[in-house]
């Protein structure tokens, strides 16, 4: 079968290797659809990857939708021609993480995996993945694409019920790519009384508007008077960061409220450091946080939310490209200039 095998974001090779073998257990998925994530053109994040592996490249790839074609005995609730979404990784559910509710914290999460990836034409589904909550079966109504969005749409899910986001909050999305107008799309559906959205990039900021943001602001633009300007004069009780770059995340201390709350749904590079006012956030009650990842209640929430029509992932697709041509999808992944999400098919 044909891989993918990533060495960098420039070097991306398309290799054969055999099919994998599934044994008691396991599935065996063929792929229809697979997303690139964010994450993927991370080079630090993947070379460090690498280096703990010993390896010089990765088959990446963990969005993806696709069709089971073969079952491992003792496997219950799953057929052959059975269409599904599958999570690369799972949380063990025993752990005192996952017990505080903390799951994408798990080891398990952390260290588990479907083989090889998901550029490539064929996975192999571990036992543990399909135990623990990592198999969701697709209804005949939601496509393989829409099936793709289930795992970024889960880990927005879980950020804004870690922020609590409802009716008559004021949001603000510093980053306006996938992840923000996922993010964007989710909080008016949870009520937020006002959406607000940043970026650098005039295509992403008009997309943005077209979702339904309130006010759109160039990311270069003196956020906070923006906000207080469009918001009776107070800054976002919420703030979404959704892009790793870090004048954003220094903008997010410097636009939340009293009693607000910042959430780190991406970050930048390891060893980037950045100065928190906490005198300050101490007297007002500002509370920092981060979002991992998804569990498998998230993957079930943004499911949920697909197969009733209520995300628009349709309109978020901007590019298809076939495996074969997947270093020219990575570049326009990277070059993020009129992009959003791209999506490799293997139909």
């Amino acid at each position: 079968m044909k891989v993918a095998r990533y060495y960098s974001n420039s070097d991306i090779r398309i290799d054969d290797i055999e099919k994998p073998n599934i044994k008691s257990g396991e599935l065996l998925v063929k792929i229809k659809k697979s997303g690139i994530c964010g994450s993927d053109i991370l080079e630090y994040y993947r070379h460090a990857k690498m280096k703990k592996l010993g390896v010089d490249n990765l088959i990446l790839g963990h969005e993806i939708a696709g069709d089971i074609v073969d079952v491992g005995s003792g496997v219950k609730g799953f057929k052959v021609g059975d269409r599904v979404f599958v999570s690369h990784h799972v949380p063990c559910f025993e752990c005192h993480f996952c017990q505080q509710g903390h799951h994408t914290a798990c080891d398990l999460l952390h260290n588990t995996n479907f083989d090889p990836g998901g550029f490539a034409e064929y996975v192999r589904i571990p036992e543990i993945n399909i135990q623990k909550r990592g198999v969701i079966s697709l209804d005949p109504s939601v496509s393989y694409e829409e099936g793709v969005f289930i795992e970024p749409l889960g880990g927005v899910c879980r950020a804004q019920r870690l922020t609590n986001v409802k009716k008559g909050l004021t949001v603000l999305i510093l980053g306006s790519g996938v992840s923000g107008i996922l993010h964007l799309q989710l909080a008016k559906l949870r009520g937020a009384e006002k959406i607000f959205a940043t970026d650098l990039n005039e295509f992403r900021l008009q997309k943005a508007k077209e979702f339904g943001a309130d006010a759109i602001f160039h990311a270069t633009d003196n956020i906070p008077a923006k906000v207080r300007e469009n918001n009776n004069g107070q800054l976002a009780d919420i703030v979404i960061v959704c892009t790793g770059a870090l004048p954003a995340a220094k903008q997010a201390l410097e636009c939340v409220s009293p009693g607000g709350k910042i959430i780190f749904f991406a970050v930048p590079e390891p060893g980037v450091m950045l100065g928190v006012p906490i005198n300050d956030y101490w007297r007002n009650e500002i509370t920092i946080m981060t979002s991992y990842g998804a569990a498998p209640e998230d993957l079930d929430e943004s499911y949920t939310w697909i197969l009733a029509g209520k995300i628009n992932t349709t309109d978020l697709i901007t590019h298809k490209f076939p495996l074969e041509k997947i270093q020219d999808a990575f570049k326009v992944v990277c070059d993020a200039k009129e992009s959003l999400k791209v999506i490799i098919d293997l139909e």
